[in-house]
């Protein structure tokens, strides 16, 4: 089955986890890590959207971020494919430099918002890169023990969560931060895998959730290209590339799914034969 679709609710926040391809690096030089920072205070700028907290390690990032009346995809589109296409020329490489999907829970914040913090703050000590979380740079925790200030990082929101105090906060902040995140804090609720809450939230969540109805081909095709960072071109490209072709399998699975088009349809809009669009729905079964 095709996985479900993204959900969106204004103001709502995520955690996003975005890889490198195959899990390799996607920082080679220094001044990557400073264009990513700059590439994304440029949009959340553009998309009315917050950063409250991120780490930028060596082949992934973590983002807590909150969105605004633009989707969550828009955003990590216009980030991931900006960043790409800048380090891929200045490496004169080409290729997928993530992975063709990034990872997105909606939070219950009044519930784990102290939790991420302290989740995505420890990265570099959990991947031995630092013994101490005072000195790794390319994270929010500076921000938030007020060693350096990041006008494009939200500090505020979490810190009143712990005291209304600027300075009493900052302390509780450098207290829990260092304390262990079990495994078992970060699990998605076991009866919906895209929420991290509990029962009550994500009941809170259904009721007041109306899935956005998609009602024609072209919409399906700029929520295609959104989920997995690709212009709608290289959609209906020639292209193999294995990114591709899971990007129209699942186009297709819910073009189906949803009513909104034929498997004929598809395959006219996508300029590919029926038959290579049904192979692709065999293939890609769980896209």
């Amino acid at each position: 089955m095709p996985r479900p679709l993204r959900i969106h609710v204004p103001g709502g926040f995520y955690h996003v986890t975005l890889r490198g391809n195959h899990r390799q690096q996607i920082f080679f030089r220094p001044a990557h890590r400073r264009i990513l920072e700059c590439i994304v205070r440029e949009a959340i700028a553009r998309f009315d959207a917050r950063v409250h907290a991120y780490c930028w390690m060596t082949n992934h990032i973590h983002l807590l971020i909150q969105v605004g009346d633009a989707e969550l995809g828009r955003i990590m589109l216009r980030i991931a494919s900006r960043y790409a296409r800048i380090v891929q020329a200045a490496l004169d490489t080409t290729g997928h430099l993530f992975e063709r999907r990034y990872h997105a829970v909606l939070v219950d914040e009044d519930a784990y918002l102290i939790t991420l913090l302290r989740y995505i703050h420890q990265n570099p000590l959990k991947a031995g890169i630092v013994t101490s979380l005072h000195n790794y740079r390319w994270s929010s925790h500076a921000a938030y023990a007020g060693t350096r200030r990041q006008s494009w990082v939200t500090t505020e929101f979490a810190l009143r969560m712990l005291h209304p105090d600027y300075a009493t906060a900052v302390r509780a902040y450098l207290q829990i931060v260092e304390e262990p995140v079990a495994n078992t804090d970060m699990q998605p609720h076991p009866d919906d895998s895209r929420v991290l809450g509990d029962d009550r939230f994500l009941l809170t969540f259904r009721q007041s959730y109306t899935p956005r109805s998609m009602s024609s081909l072209d919409e399906l095709v700029t929520e295609t290209c959104a989920r997995f960072a690709i212009d709608a071109q290289r959609l209906q490209s020639t292209s193999k590339d294995r990114g591709v072709a899971s990007a129209r399998a699942w186009l297709a699975h819910q073009a189906v799914n949803l009513r909104i088009a034929t498997i004929c349809e598809v395959a006219r809009r996508l300029n590919r034969h029926e038959a290579s669009i049904r192979g692709l729905m065999r293939r890609h079964r769980n896209t």
